[in-house]
């Protein structure tokens, strides 16, 4: 009797729907907080993903260097999409392709070898040049990031005038500091430029601010990630040159670039 009593309180009823009803809230509540919870854990990746993205990209300013006079007789340059300072007359059919790091003592004895051919034969239209000044031996400059600075300039000079650029890069390998030395100090390198006939206050700003850092390093890792595995690396029309006698004697490049030039 008693029991059929209790099954028909309708307070009893009232009590459990009331528990049911607090159960669904309290579920409902959980399901908005993990909800809430996982909307804020995808934000917090996506953010992240995003930060790391713009990271990758940001290589810094880009150097360009202003169109020229498309004259017959005229040396025109450019900065490729590699990284490449590419100086030559329209039309030349020998295209040179040098890889080095302004600290690399190799690079200093080809430049001494070669570097009056590949100037002649870019001034006389018979072939152009692709230079790519990479900064993989800061580590041997005493920790004053001399590869980069070097490079650095060499894209603040190139972008400047290019007809000139060639001079000042024998005259920066001529004065070349030793290896695991401290490097040339900023007022050195400006002081080559404006020698090298580089007078604008801009080229010093440009050398001193390192105003290409981030994007040599990208170039760095970018040629490095090629193959490229030790400098000077030479290319006469796409064809690696490995002997030494091309490399490193007196005119040794000579030939082969005529001979390209046919």
């Amino acid at each position: 009797m008693v029991n059929s009593e209790v099954s028909k309180n309708p307070r009893g009823k009232n009590s459990l729907t009331a528990v049911r009803g607090g159960d669904r809230t309290r579920t409902i509540l959980i399901q908005v907080g993990v909800a809430a919870v996982l909307i804020a854990l995808i934000a917090a990746i996506g953010i992240s993903i995003a930060v790391k993205q713009s990271d990758k990209n940001d290589v810094g300013p880009v150097p360009s260097i202003a169109a020229q006079p498309a004259a017959p007789d005229a040396v025109t340059a450019s900065i490729t999409d590699k990284g490449e300072i590419k100086i030559g007359k329209p039309g030349a059919k020998a295209d040179i392709h040098v890889v080095a790091d302004l600290q690399c003592p190799a690079c200093k004895m080809f430049e001494g070898a070669n570097g009056k051919a590949i100037e002649d034969a870019v001034n006389s239209g018979a072939a152009s040049v692709r230079y790519n000044i990479i900064a993989f031996l800061d580590n041997a400059s005493g920790g004053t990031r001399y590869s980069t600075r070097g490079a650095n300039a060499a894209y603040c000079v190139a972008e400047s005038d290019p007809t000139k650029f060639l001079p000042w890069l024998s005259s920066m390998y001529e004065q070349q500091p030793p290896e695991n030395g401290t490097g040339l100090p900023d007022e050195q390198i400006v002081q080559i430029a404006q020698a090298a006939g580089y007078t604008d206050p801009a080229v010093a700003e440009c050398i001193t601010s390192v105003k290409y850092d981030k994007y040599i390093q990208k170039v760095t890792k970018d040629v490095m990630n090629s193959g490229i595995q030790s400098t000077p690396t030479v290319y006469v029309n796409d064809k690696q040159i490995k002997s030494s006698q091309e490399l490193m004697q007196p005119d040794g490049l000579r030939s082969a670039i005529a001979a390209a030039a046919q």
